[in-house]
């Protein structure tokens, strides 16, 4: 017991550890053990258990874990693990409001080395009980043990209630400054000796989520913090190193510094980063998820992942809470270079069992005929007609789900189950125009997602399309925090801007394609071919006929010198689906700059992940019509630029085209139940027009 008090900070006092070095009676380790117990447990011969107390209010400590033994009397010999419960230590998420005050602490009872997992047995042993407070002052919580089902004490003999004194903890300050001074939100993740997490993931309320350690805060900010020794690891997103400090904390008040260093600043370059798909309610991660939080909170996040443009959704669950926060235009809480706006995920309403959409850029939320969710259309195709013609960005959410296939190749020709709510239905909606603004027909889709799904999914369909000549582009989300909770930004888009950022020219440059996708620890600037930007002139070019072609473009990259042990032998279909890690060339601090030619690498170029700008140029000879582009695998990739040869559309793969067929008679017999009735005739007009599109595409493909 005295080695187990050590490990969770509370260790015996020099007299103590004598005392108990000179017992030789079971009495004599009472005498000492006895004084640091709050609580005594008798387990009765029926294994029926009683609860008195051994303390006058115990001490606490405000934000912090304090240890107390527990002694048990064992009559029983009972072996089971002992349990402890309390109303006041319930979780806060889905609480309701006027619960939450009175859910302040946190129990555990400590079962690490050298400690057992269960009691011993013997007639009388110690236990340690771990108590984590929110607050400050005096506070009473009823406390409810057991060694299993049944063993409560009849008349409630099991349950005690105990008043604590509960020492106020004090700030820690923050100064937070960015690599030219200024003052900024950083990302914390605040821990003990003991790893243990500050402030505690179950007592957190918003604007610090409790489904990720990390806090964030800003200079002159604060976390509260009892007397201790900490780590503080600080990050700022993917293109800040990340550090971290051992610091003690007094219990008094004290302040750190944090000065953070980028290793790269896209922006600069005139490339912006965004996250397509984030969410602030809905999720079960939310302590209320049909509420969720507010823009001020989200924004926060953004700011501390340096991550400029956030596109918040609303979507089912909390549809009718948050519909009233769009606006069409930016919110109010957006601090330039950094923009919130409120868009629509069309996901748990409408057409989502055919795959979920995002919307982006809307000018109205509400598809007509109602002001909530239960009148939209079943086929996502009519929800994209609505969409496109008030001139919205618009795109499969989250592709991979319902894509997924066994092989690692890319591309490849498995058929898809198309049972899921990713980029199903895309593979009907990609061969549709429909009227936009101004009357004049425009693709019914703009962009598939990426990032948050595993690679091969996503990109298969994709290179499929463009294959028989389909334009769509590409853009990363995180589908913040419903796939990735770590934090926004994970998946993002680095968009071209000419003049000043903002919302719009950041939407209309992914509908252009001037923009990467990726995990944003890799970058793939200034893509050129025959010295055309991509996203501009259409990223087209072209040439008489065959020939030589040079493609150009600036890359980057950061890994550590250090191989992440964690993601060797790590399949792709596991989390983080994208990560640098990924893309590394063996044990060596090295990625792979591959250039595309409908979809196969014909020409790489190995770079050192060292951070640096690397210009990479690629020559190569094209002989028929085709798409290009770059990639390093597992971390990024460019959109498409087409060269055409003698004026003649891509029709690059026979064998694509045969594969979008027969994927589109898959999706309808997966989606054609969850058709309303009075869209059926819609439903089956869409598939039929996808069917003959990709026939004709089938015997307009000479090569295999």
């Amino acid at each position: 017991m005295g080695d187990a008090l050590e490990v969770v900070g509370n260790p015996l006092t020099d007299k103590e550890k004598g005392a108990l070095g000179r017992a030789k009676t079971t009495e004599e380790v009472s005498a000492v053990l006895d004084s640091k117990s709050i609580i005594e447990i008798v387990i009765n011969p029926e294994s029926r258990v009683k609860v008195t107390s051994l303390s006058v209010l115990p001490n606490l400590v405000e934000k912090g874990w304090a240890s107390h033994l527990i002694k048990i009397i064992n009559e029983a010999g009972v072996t089971a693990p002992l349990q402890v419960s309390s109303a006041q230590a319930l979780p806060l998420a889905n609480a309701a409001k006027d619960s939450l005050a009175d859910r302040w602490l946190k129990l555990d009872i400590f079962r690490g080395r050298p400690l057992a997992k269960t009691l011993s047995g013997v007639s009388a042993e110690y236990r340690i009980l771990q108590i984590y407070t929110r607050d400050s002052g005096k506070r009473s919580a009823k406390l409810k043990f057991d060694v299993g089902q049944g063993t409560q004490d009849l008349g409630f003999r099991s349950e005690i209630l105990i008043n604590f004194d509960c020492s106020p903890s004090a700030d820690l300050s923050f100064e937070v400054l960015d690599e030219n001074n200024k003052p900024t939100i950083a990302a914390f993740e605040i821990r003990d000796m003991l790893g243990r997490v500050y402030p505690d993931l179950a007592k957190r309320v918003a604007p610090d989520m409790h489904f990720h350690p990390q806090v964030y805060r800003g200079s002159g900010e604060t976390v509260r913090l009892p007397k201790g020794e900490y780590t503080i690891g600080y990050s700022r997103g993917p293109e800040y190193m990340a550090g971290e400090k051992k610091f003690f904390h007094d219990g008094k008040g004290s302040e750190l510094t944090f000065k953070l260093e980028r290793w790269i600043d896209p922006s600069e370059h005139g490339w912006w980063s965004g996250d397509h798909h984030i969410h602030a309610a809905g999720c079960a991660h939310y302590t209320k998820p049909t509420e969720g939080v507010h823009a001020d909170v989200m924004i926060r996040h953004c700011i501390g992942e340096d991550l400029k443009i956030g596109s918040n959704l609303t979507w089912g669950p909390c549809f009718d809470y948050q519909k009233q926060f769009f606006t069409g235009k930016n919110d109010k809480v957006s601090k330039y270079p950094y923009i919130l706006r409120y868009d629509v995920e069309v996901s748990g309403f409408g057409s989502h069992q055919s795959g979920h959409l995002c919307l982006l850029r809307l000018k109205k939320q509400m598809y007509p005929g109602g002001k909530s969710k239960h009148h939209w259309p079943t086929l996502g195709l009519n929800t994209l007609r609505w969409a496109k013609a008030q001139g919205a960005l618009v795109g499969p959410a989250h592709s991979g789900w319902g894509l997924r296939c066994e092989s690692e190749d890319l591309p490849n020709y498995e058929i898809p189950p198309y049972d899921s709510i990713g980029a199903n239905e895309y593979i009907v909606d990609v061969t549709h125009n429909v009227p936009g603004p101004d009357g004049k027909l425009v693709p019914a889709v703009d962009f598939l997602s990426t990032v948050d799904t595993p690679i091969v999914w996503e990109l298969n369909i994709w290179y499929h399309t463009l294959n028989v000549g389909y334009r769509t582009r590409i853009s990363g989300e995180t589908d913040f925090p419903c796939i990735y909770g770590e934090r926004v930004g994970l998946g993002r888009s680095y968009v071209k801007i000419d003049g000043k950022l903002d919302y719009e020219n950041w939407c209309e440059g992914i509908r252009a394609g001037r923009n990467y996708t990726g995990d944003g620890r890799s970058h793939l600037m200034d893509f050129t071919v025959s010295g055309v930007e991509v996203g501009t002139e259409g990223s087209e070019v072209s040439i008489a006929k065959g020939g030589p072609i040079k493609a150009s473009v600036r890359a980057a990259a950061f890994l550590p010198k250090a191989v992440d042990q964690s993601f060797k032998a790590l399949p792709y279909t596991a989390k983080p689906y994208w990560h640098v890690e990924r893309a590394r060339v063996g044990k060596e601090r090295k990625v792979k700059v591959e250039l595309l030619v409908n979809g196969h690498p014909v020409k790489e170029v190995e770079m050192v992940a060292d951070g640096k700008i690397n210009d990479i140029d690629f020559n190569v000879n094209i002989d028929r019509s085709s798409w290009l582009a770059v990639r390093v695998l597992g971390t990024s990739h460019s959109n498409p630029f087409w060269v055409l040869v003698d004026d003649k559309p891509v029709r690059a793969s026979k064998r694509s085209a045969l594969w979008c067929l027969e994927s589109v008679e898959k999706c309808w017999s997966q989606k054609e139940r969850f058709i309303s009735k009075n869209e059926l005739k819609d439903a089956r007009s869409a598939y039929d027009h996808a069917r003959a599109e990709y026939k004709k595409r089938i015997e307009e493909c000479v090569f295999e």
